[in-house]
């Protein structure tokens, strides 16, 4: 796999990234979700995106990883339960610039958007401001912001709203059970790579520094809205994908997703959590080469 590598963008955030594939390969972006870094995506999913014929760029988004740790105050754990934003807090459109100003410092024009739960809302963003910028959007496990969808259950938002980890072993200890709680049956999780991801991740993200981006991350959530109406906006081949297990997005905000971007097409994964589990990752290449292959037919349900 490729080494990190780094760009400052115009507003002073420096964004960690890293390309997988040939030089003239088609450009695809991996955005990642609440929490995780470039290397949360498995290895034999990009490994796969490569063999299609791919140029995988994978990024730390702001707050995680090697990129730059914002300095404004994390919202409180009472405001995280509320949902409430501040004036200090980014939002998702300050997230979404940031993809797009990496886009920018690598010359890439028109790229396909994949984004996992949080990264599916920037990759959203993405589309519906930039449009021109976007070939194809794959939303995986994510949602509109509207607050009726989409919601964690209770037993997930009281897990989240627990104190940090204070130690390397206690964030691959609580990663591991968390992993447990939000995958499935189905598709299981493997305890040994992601007590190896969390272990790595901790050094990556700053130890407990961490919680802070996180919990910021969260805030960016709340202070972005419902975006409901902005989704309409957008234009692109738009493949959504959820799981009917998800405990952290309910099935729900998928759905919600693929009513308000017209033409899109919505996969219901049966057994599926909130985790790309080893045994899912087969099914998930599949789907997206062929989103990303073929023209798309409106109105599609599968």
């Amino acid at each position: 796999m490729s080494d990190d590598l780094f760009t400052t963008l115009p507003s002073g955030i420096r964004i960690c990234y890293r390309i997988d594939g040939a030089a003239n390969g088609r450009p695809l972006v991996l955005i990642a979700g609440l929490g995780l870094d470039l290397t949360s995506w498995p290895k034999p999913f990009v490994d796969g995106l490569v063999r299609a014929g791919f140029r995988v760029i994978r990024l730390d988004n702001r707050d995680v990883g090697q990129s730059t740790h914002v300095a404004t105050p994390p919202p409180s754990r009472r405001r995280q339960l509320t949902a409430k934003s501040a004036a200090e807090d980014y939002d998702l459109g300050d997230m979404a610039e940031d993809v797009v100003g990496l886009l920018d410092a690598l010359h890439l024009g028109r790229v396909d958007l994949v984004g996992m739960s949080l990264g599916g809302m920037i990759a959203q963003t993405i589309a519906a401001r930039n449009p021109t910028r976007v070939r194809s959007l794959t939303s995986i496990f994510s949602t509109t912001g509207d607050r009726r969808v989409g919601q964690p259950a209770t037993s997930t938002i009281l897990r989240m709203a627990r104190r940090g980890p204070r130690t390397r072993e206690e964030y691959g200890q609580r990663h591991v059970a968390t992993m447990r709680r939000i995958g499935s049956k189905t598709f299981a999780p493997d305890d040994v790579l992601e007590l190896e991801w969390a272990l790595s991740s901790w050094e990556r993200g700053g130890g407990r520094a961490r919680g802070a981006g996180v919990a910021r991350q969260i805030g960016a959530i709340f202070k972005s809205g419902d975006r409901t109406g902005e989704l309409r906006n957008i234009s692109a081949p738009t493949l959504i994908i959820h799981g009917d297990k998800d405990v952290m997005v309910n099935p729900t905000g998928g759905a919600a997703t693929a009513r308000a971007i017209s033409g899109s097409v919505h996969h219901t994964i049966a057994g599926m959590g909130h985790h790309i589990a080893p045994d899912l990752v087969p099914q998930l290449l599949t789907m997206i080469v062929e989103h990303t292959s073929i023209d798309q037919k409106p109105g599609v349900d599968a």
